[in-house]
């Protein structure tokens, strides 16, 4: 009889990866990183618990978009107040706000609930190739 594996977040490993963002578009890279902070790759996942792994980003500054997506996708911020809508391009975005511009896209394909507010907090994205969580032994992690 076969049995369903249910994870305890007692009970979870995990492990960190390195991602280098370097001519990787962005929106394969936020998937292939959604993954892994939600523990999908595992045999033992489990919806309901925070199973995933942590992922560190570098090189964000060099993620690729594809098509005409800078000058005509935007960014909307709401502020709640009468005229208060902010807008931001891609072009924008991706020149001036890199970090904020990967961990959006990643956040997107989260739950969008109190598990993916934990899990959103496993990314780490830096501009550059260099990294403060060398100590942490990351692997790397190949996206398809």
């Amino acid at each position: 009889m076969r049995q369903t594996t249910m994870l305890k977040p007692s009970e979870v490993e995990r492990t960190w990866y390195v991602v280098d963002g370097t001519n990787q578009t962005l929106g394969r890279l936020a998937t292939c990183v959604a993954t892994v902070l939600r523990g999908k790759h595992k045999p033992a996942f489990t919806p309901n618990v925070d199973c995933g792994d942590y992922v560190i980003v570098i090189n964000a500054d060099k993620i690729q978009i594809t098509g005409d997506q800078e000058e005509k996708k935007f960014y909307y911020r709401h502020s709640g107040y009468p005229g208060g809508l902010k807008v931001r391009s891609t072009k924008l975005m991706r020149e001036k706000y890199t970090v904020e511009w990967v961990e959006k896209a990643i956040k997107g394909m989260l739950p969008h609930n109190k598990l993916g507010n934990v899990q959103r907090k496993h990314v780490f994205v830096y501009e550059g190739p260099e990294h403060p969580h060398a100590a942490q032994k990351p692997v790397e992690l190949k996206v398809k």
